[in-house]
């Protein structure tokens, strides 16, 4: 629990606050952007709710934590939050919330698909968030990017009789995991799923492309905010940086419209950003 006294002096007086123990992962700032923002290594509460929605997503935002760091004076929240996961992105993609610490915080998505439900990456086992899973009609697969953001991914597997997906080279995060991709080519799963390795943040990372329109890419690529554009990570590449580049190159042969991270924020981006994005990229 996020404690009083550890309250961190940067926030906004009020209601809601976040402690000390922040780790600064995106969680609270993809939820609720109007509501948090950016203090000194760490996030803060910007601006208090001034309205009934903007407490449940602050609410959403303390739920999804993963360290317990948002806290409240006297509030705790009420049952219509928890009825509010997973959070509704575009057509059937969601954010699923309830960030797993073990992933320090990484972002995890619900596909709602005729064939099967799918996880993208696996928040911590919640029972309120299993319960609104099973309202929509559970899950068939649990696509992990990468060995670092696995949460929860064994118990949600168990629960729902899943079938987790890992590449061999990171497979020991899972060593349970019911498919193993072998090779570095592009694996498709029926007319909608592709899943395409990209080595360079850990040799088996994957990235899936969803309809063509929707890429789920792990720790590959993300939207910063504060450098207002697409990024990767050098300091946190732990197998290969030349690798990482040549993998997001081989991106550039597909069409996508949205990027949703494991850290970092979600954004739409146009063809042209993510073609300059790699042309500098490759140039570094």
């Amino acid at each position: 629990m996020a404690s009083l006294k550890k309250r961190l002096s940067c926030n906004t007086p009020g209601e809601f606050f976040v402690d000390r123990s922040c780790i600064d992962c995106s969680v609270c700032r993809e939820i609720a952007p109007s509501l948090f923002g950016d203090g000194r290594e760490s996030a803060c509460v910007v601006k208090q709710p001034e309205s009934e929605e903007e407490e449940l997503l602050a609410f959403q935002a303390l739920v999804s934590c993963p360290v317990s760091a948002i806290g409240t004076v006297s509030k705790r929240p009420p049952p219509q939050v928890f009825e509010r996961f997973p959070i509704l992105i575009e057509d059937d993609v969601y954010l699923c919330g309830y960030a797993s610490k073990g992933s320090y915080g990484a972002l995890s998505y619900f596909i709602k698909h005729a064939e099967g439900n799918w996880l993208v990456d696996s928040p911590r086992f919640s029972p309120q968030l299993v319960k609104r899973l099973w309202d929509m009609g559970g899950l068939s697969y649990i696509l992990l990017t990468h060995e670092d953001d696995v949460g929860d991914c064994d118990r949600y597997a168990e629960e729902f009789g899943a079938k987790r997906i890992i590449h061999r080279y990171d497979s020991r995060a899972v060593p349970k995991a019911e498919i193993l991709l072998q090779s570095f080519e592009p694996f498709p799963f029926g007319r909608d799923f592709l899943v395409i390795p990209t080595p360079g943040h850990t040799k088996g990372h994957v990235v899936l492309l969803y309809k063509e329109k929707f890429l789920f890419t792990g720790d590959h690529l993300s939207w910063s905010r504060r450098r207002n554009g697409l990024v990767a990570y050098k300091d946190y590449c732990w197998y290969s940086w030349n690798e990482l580049k040549s993998s997001m190159e081989k991106l550039l042969d597909y069409p996508f419209e949205w990027i949703l991270p494991g850290h970092g924020y979600r954004r739409k981006v146009s063809r042209r950003e993510f073609e300059e994005f790699v042309r500098q990229l490759l140039s570094s």
